[in-house]
C-alpha cells in the first residue's frame, strides 16, 4: 500500500451521535482479494467529501457498501448510514418507457404532492417545462440533471455519487459542477462523490480522501473560498498534494507550466 508523508494529523474526534456516515473496520473481499481493508470513515451532516483513487483502489466498492448494494460481497466491519439516502451513477439510469416527471418521482408516495415536488425539483435543475419529455429527447447533460432531480426530490440525508459527470463533455461537466454545488448548498445532504478527476474534487469538496489498495492514505480538508479558481496558488497546491498521494509525479516544462 502506498503511503503519503504529507498526510495531515487526525482531526478532532467527531460527535458520533450526529454523524451522517460512520464506518469502523470496514472490509470487503471478492474471493481471496481484499478490496477494502479496515476502512474507518466519518462524514458530518452537510459535508461534501470527494473520494479519489486509481482504478481498482476500491472507490466504487466503498460507495456501494454505503448504499448497501453489495450484499453478495464477503465483508466485515460496521456501517452506519441514514435510511434516507440517494445514489447517482455515471449514467442517468432513467426508465426509457417513462416520461421525465414520472422518472423524477419514481418511488415517492402518490398524489398531487409528489407531482408538485417533482415539478419543483425539475425547475431547480433548469428543466422547467420538460416534465413530459421522453429521456431519449434529452442530451446527456439533461439526463444527468433529471437524475439529480430524482435523487434530491427525496431530500436525502446522504447523497452518494459515483462519477456522475464522467461521461459528459468538458463544458457540460463545468456547468454540472456549479449546479451540484448550488443544489447541495440548498438541500444540505452529506455527499460522498467518487471521482477520478482531481480538479473536480478540489472544485467541489469540503474534504478530499485518497484511497489506495483499499485504505484511506490521505484525508485532506479543503477550505478554499468558492468559486474556486484553477489558477489560485492554493488550488494548485491542493491539486499537487492530491496528485502526489495518487502516485502522479509533477514536473515543470521550460516555461514553468506543470506537467504530469
Amino acid at each position: 500500500m502506498a503511503t503519503y508523508a504529507g498526510r495531515l494529523s487526525a482531526p478532532p474526534a467527531p460527535d458520533i451521535a450526529r454523524l451522517a456516515v460512520r464506518t469502523t473496520g470496514l472490509t470487503r473481499r471478492f474471493g481471496d482479494r481484499t478490496v477494502l481493508d479496515r476502512v474507518d470513515l466519518t462524514i458530518e451532516p452537510g459535508e461534501f467529501v470527494a473520494l479519489l483513487g486509481r482504478s481498482g483502489s476500491g472507490k466504487s466498492t466503498l460507495l456501494r457498501a454505503l448504499a448497501e448494494l453489495d450484499h453478495d460481497v464477503a465483508g466485515e466491519g460496521d456501517i452506519d448510514v441514514p435510511e434516507n439516502r440517494s445514489v447517482v451513477f455515471q449514467d442517468s439510469r432513467l426508465l426509457p418507457w417513462a416520461r421525465v416527471l414520472p422518472n423524477v418521482v419514481l418511488g415517492l408516495s402518490g398524489g398531487p404532492g409528489a407531482r408538485q415536488r417533482g415539478v419543483a425539483a425539475l425547475a431547480e435543475v433548469g428543466l422547467a417545462g420538460r416534465e413530459r419529455a421522453w429521456p431519449t429527447e434529452l442530451s446527456g447533460g439533461e439526463q444527468q440533471r433529471v437524475a439529480l432531480a430524482r435523487s434530491l426530490v427525496r431530500e436525502p440525508e446522504l447523497l452518494l455519487a459515483d462519477e456522475p459527470f464522467g461521461a459528459l463533455d468538458a463544458l457540460t461537466r463545468i456547468r454540472m459542477h456549479g449546479l451540484l454545488r448550488e443544489l447541495c448548498e440548498r438541500h444540505r445532504p452529506a455527499v460522498l462523490l467518487v471521482t477520478h478527476d482531481v480538479d473536480e474534487a478540489v472544485v467541489l469538496a469540503d474534504r478530499v480522501l485518497v484511497l489506495d489498495e483499499g485504505r484511506i492514505v490521505l484525508d485532506r480538508p479543503n477550505n478554499l473560498p468558492t468559486p474556486r479558481a484553477h489558477r489560485d496558488p492554493r488550488f494548485i497546491e491542493h491539486r499537487e498534494i492530491l496528485l502526489a498521494a495518487l502516485g502522479v509525479g509533477i514536473t515543470q516544462d521550460d516555461e514553468g507550466n506543470a506537467e504530469c
